[in-house]
């Protein structure tokens, strides 16, 4: 067996055990002996940090240099015996007591008494170093004096501009590795990579002055470039691509459009006079239609699902695109990542460089994709989003804190945008912009032809999908008493209850076969939803009279589990509140269906009314590329004012500043 006597020098007996297990002992003592020397020569164990070094709490007990140069003979003693303890173990001819000699006056070669002392020092330290790292943790950052007085080069200095710097500096130590981004900017445990990510990265900590502080070269401002009216829509149609159905049908109707587009284009270019317009570098993402969203559009595009954002999406692509902007049009969220430089990892982290566009047109499913991945560059770049909306957002759900304040509850709101930057698809709001659509518009000859071949009793009714005929026995009953309905609902094998035998059913039809069928119809028959979609203008600007129901009580988020979740309180007063609004009668009649006596007199007085093809101005090509044109123009991308209203009880909502962003001007 092992002993050590009482100067210290180890004594060797033979014994039967072999020396295995003492040589895993000596194992476990050099590799704590080499973490104890890596962690006093390079700071904090866990974390790398280049401040005060646990082990030097007893400088009573040693000095830095004679601690330091005990912990090498450590290491050297420990290195010669692993060594020679190799060398016993594979000498097979050998007794045991030999290998206990040759073990014995190996450990007479080193010192015993005072290094034996010193070791036992410095173990005492040991015990105090979880509690001094805790210390550490918890008071924050204790910097290291060098030899001259100077402090550490990575202490944090207060500074009253940077107030959150601390704060942000502790949730790092604790929480860099929750995403890989922080490694890919350099951060790797240190404080100093800590404050120079939160200075140069993000910008919570004043700039270190150690730190290369030279100014940057100033970049060559490139010259502008004119945007120029396009006539091709060939790149267009290329760039959008063929991967779903959804993409294949905005496809179909820009090239159906085209012609009318054009047109357009010459009108407008002309009332501009080639006045300077700058070409502007655009994203289009449309978050609803990526996978990640899950994409219920695409499949529905072909089972009579809603068409309507589709529809909206195809004339703002066709409308930019016409305006001679450059286009990035994306329905992919790893596309999206590419294209602003988001650093690998979850989102955390800012981007890797300035933001490459000017506008970035997207819906709520992409502000929130982006959101996610942009990290901090999401709050900088706020303004240069326009969140194309179809019911809107009212600036009560949009401001955070005045929705929290007065329970305006919504799965969509709180952005704290500018709430010009919500782009509606009728204008029913002066909060919001007025993005809109296009319908087909008829030239003269067009209109004679309609009006000479109209069926004066064929009705068309305004319900692709099964359950929207539910609940209409009593109105398809009177209707069909002056009029033969006509119907393009789809369903798979045989005709659903719900849509009654003398209904001639056409199946979905494609865009062009739809607009046949409305020229020769007298009537187009609403059933309450879709609530605000494009049909009826359609309807209207083919010579049909548009018929819909009213509703009693209004249809609002408070009452109503369509709109149930959605940023607004507006309250819905039939299918399609501008039709009622802003067309009426004679080719908009917005009646009660529960009133047997109110539906006969209304088709009765219908088929006694003639109507001429309408679409108002606003719902040209030509009215929505000047409309565009001028938001591009006009609506600032970097707006600086902040954005204050009042609530209905007269109290002033809490300035907040949502982004940068100034009061918009639309015009021309």
């Amino acid at each position: 067996m092992i002993t050590v006597n009482s100067d210290g020098i180890i004594m060797g007996r033979r014994c039967l055990v072999t020396l295995r297990p003492f040589r895993i002992f000596l194992a476990g003592i050099g590799f704590f002996t080499l973490c104890f020397l890596m962690t006093s020569l390079g700071g904090q164990f866990s974390a790398k940090r280049l401040g005060d070094s646990p082990f030097t709490i007893r400088t009573e007990v040693l000095g830095g240099l004679e601690y330091r140069g005990v912990l090498r003979k450590m290491s050297e003693m420990l290195e010669v015996l692993l060594k020679r303890m190799d060398s016993l173990t594979k000498m097979q001819n050998v007794s045991e007591f030999r290998k206990m000699e040759e073990f014995h006056s190996v450990m007479n070669k080193f010192p015993s008494t005072s290094l034996m002392d010193k070791i036992q020092a410095i173990a005492q330290n040991v015990s105090n170093i979880a509690i001094k790292m805790d210390q550490i943790l918890q008071n924050g950052f204790v910097p290291l004096k060098a030899k001259d007085g100077k402090r550490n080069p990575c202490e944090i200095v207060k500074d009253p501009k940077f107030p959150d710097c601390t704060a942000k500096l502790e949730w790092m130590r604790a929480r860099w590795t929750s995403d890989p981004c922080y490694a890919f900017y350099g951060v790797d445990g240190t404080d100093c990579s800590f404050l120079i990510y939160l200075s140069e990265i993000e910008w919570f900590c004043p700039p270190l002055p150690w730190r290369n502080q030279t100014v940057p070269p100033i970049k060559k401002m490139l010259p502008r470039m004119q945007a120029a009216f396009r006539t091709d829509f060939n790149p267009l149609l290329e760039q959008i691509g063929t991967g779903k159905e959804s993409l294949i049908f905005m496809k179909k109707r820009i090239r159906h459009l085209s012609t009318q587009w054009i047109l357009a284009a010459h009108k407008l270019e002309k009332k501009l006079k080639s006045s300077w317009r700058d070409q502007k570098k655009i994203l289009v993402y449309v978050g609803f239609l990526t996978e990640e969203s899950g994409d219920v559009f695409s499949p529905k595009v072909l089972k009579g699902g809603p068409l309507g954002e589709m529809v909206q999406w195809a004339d703002i692509l066709a409308a930019l695109f016409l305006l001679g902007h450059t286009l990035k049009i994306s329905v992919s969220l790893k596309e999206l990542q590419n294209y602003l430089g988001v650093p690998p990892g979850r989102g955390s982290c800012p981007l890797t460089g300035p933001l490459p566009f000017d506008l970035i047109y997207t819906d709520y499913h992409g502000l929130q994709q982006m959101k996610q991945h942009m990290g901090l560059s999401f709050k900088m770049h706020k303004c240069h989003i326009r969140v194309i909306d179809t019911f809107g957002t009212e600036p009560a759900y949009n401001y955070e804190e005045y929705a929290t304040l007065h329970g305006y509850h919504t799965n969509w709101g709180y952005w704290n945008f500018n709430p010009k930057q919500y782009m509606t698809m009728f204008p029913h709001t002066p909060d919001n912009s007025f993005m809109g659509f296009v319908s087909e518009e008829l030239n003269t000859t067009e209109k004679q032809s309609i009006m000479r071949h109209k069926v004066k009793n064929m009705a068309v009714v305004y319900g692709k999908e099964v359950n929207m005929w539910k609940g209409k026995e009593q109105f398809l009953k009177i209707l069909n008493k002056y009029m033969e309905i006509h119907g393009t609902v789809y369903y798979e094998t045989q005709r659903p209850p719900e849509v009654p035998a003398f209904v001639k059913n056409h199946g979905l039809l494609p865009q062009q076969e739809l607009q046949q069928l409305l020229r020769k119809a007298k009537l187009f028959v609403g059933f309450g939803f879709p609530y605000e979609g494009p049909a009826p203008l359609e309807a209207i600007a083919n010579g049909c009279i548009y018929l819909q129901p009213r509703f009693n009580p209004p249809h609002s988020s408070l009452n109503h589990e369509f709109f149930r979740g959605k940023p607004t309180s507006r309250e819905v007063s039939s299918q399609h509140p501008y039709a009622e609004t802003f067309i009426g009668k004679p080719h908009v009649w917005t009646v009660d269906y529960n009133n047997s006596e109110e539906i006969e007199t209304t088709i009765k007085s219908i088929m006694r009314t003639q109507v001429e093809p309408y679409l108002p101005y606003e719902y040209t090509c030509e009215g929505m590329l000047e409309r565009v044109y001028a938001y591009i123009q006009h609506q600032e991308t970097f707006l600086q004012s902040f954005t204050e209203f009042k609530d209905f009880d007269n109290h002033l909502l809490h300035a907040v500043k949502p982004c940068d962003c100034t009061s918009v001007h639309i015009g021309l």
